[in-house]
């Protein structure tokens, strides 16, 4: 196991060893040995470390942001869990879930129209809410599990994600930009002597630059598209399930509150690496046709109200409940709780259909 947990690192001791090599290229071989006006020295480095600090830190918050459990009230209780055992038919079982899922704040269903049911967590899936197979366990608003940043990307660090991906762009454009002069020079013959090992890690710098620019543009866009149109990359691929069919724009709510609801209402801090997305990773404003019908208003505050309006709203009437901070993080996957069951089988084992995306 220790082993497994390692070898998941790999990829992330990758990237910093490049960003290490990466500094001593910038910094020591183009700023310090080849730069020789101190003003465009000074330039240089006073941008190149802004740059580098704001990667660093989106890049730390994402790979060790708090990735916060399900809320307790979407667990079955071991009295529900025992009839949902003990039911005979995946009739019986579908009842049991309907009745326990009816007062939860969920819009989404399962392609067949059930409650959507993670037989591994034991749980009623939040909207949004996905398992994720490397890191066993439903992740709120799952996005992707990402090997580059070890963890999983969703709910409680997407705005650090999307971050990451904007400052690394625009940590190697500016390497590339400011290392395309010297490497026409190199080009030319006019760059340095021919036993100088320095200008090799500046041209260097300057292929690994533009590479990794390619790439990151491309993810950096796709995602821009993805939050301009409040999709998920999970749901880029299938499309939200609700009661009245699929909609792959059933969570948007125009184009700028999208942006808001994961970067927040403080223009001044779209920018920082802070928490500030709205919600609680559970609850989404939706497009009116797929607003609850009936619904009971949850005990802990703000929610939806009975057809579909709210008490507390943002934007346009849109509702963003309040994350919660001291959750009960007993898990219904602890060895002791299934211990008390013995050898029966989980429901929904195999090809059921209540643990579809």
């Amino acid at each position: 196991m220790w082993c497994w947990r390692a070898f998941k690192w790999l990829p992330v001791l990758l990237i910093v060893s490049i960003v290490t090599w990466s500094y001593y290229a910038y910094v020591i071989q183009l700023c310090i040995f080849t730069i020789d006006g101190t003003a465009q020295k000074c330039i240089y480095l006073v941008l190149y470390h802004i740059l580098l600090i704001m990667f660093l830190w989106s890049y730390w918050r994402t790979i060790f942001a708090d990735i916060k459990p399900i809320p307790d009230k979407y667990k079955l209780p071991e009295t529900e869990l025992e009839k949902l055992l003990s039911a005979e038919t995946e009739d019986g079982q579908r009842t049991i879930l309907e009745n326990f899922a009816k007062d939860l704040p969920i819009v989404t269903r399962t392609m067949s129209g059930s409650v959507r049911y993670c037989n591994r967590c034991v749980l009623v899936k939040p909207d949004r809410a996905h398992h994720c197979s490397i890191c066993a366990r439903c992740v709120l608003k799952m996005d992707h599990h990402c090997p580059w940043v070890n963890n999983c990307v969703c709910f409680h660090n997407y705005k650090f994600f999307m971050l990451f991906l904007g400052y690394a762009l625009l940590y190697c454009l500016f390497i590339m930009s400011t290392c395309l002069p010297y490497f026409i020079r190199f080009w030319k013959g006019d760059f340095g002597t021919s036993g100088s090992a320095g200008r090799y890690h500046i041209v260097f710098a300057f292929f690994v630059a533009l590479m990794f620019a390619i790439s990151l543009g491309s993810l950096f866009g796709y995602h821009c598209y993805l939050v301009a149109h409040n999709r998920t990359t999970l749901e880029a691929f299938r499309a939200p399930m609700f009661r009245g069919g699929a909609d792959k724009n059933g969570f948007s709510i125009g184009a700028f509150n999208n942006f808001k609801e994961v970067f927040g209402a403080s223009p001044d801090l779209w920018a920082i690496p802070v928490f500030t997305s709205l919600g609680d990773g559970c609850e989404y404003p939706v497009r009116r046709e797929h607003q609850l019908q009936t619904f009971t208003t949850p005990q802990d505050g703000g929610g939806y109200e009975s057809m579909g309006t709210t008490r507390s709203s943002f934007g346009d009437g849109f509702v963003y409940p309040q994350r919660t901070t001291d959750e009960d993080t007993e898990s219904l996957l602890s060895s002791e709780r299934w211990e008390r069951w013995g050898q029966r089988a989980r429901p929904f084992d195999g090809s059921s259909s209540f643990d579809e995306l």
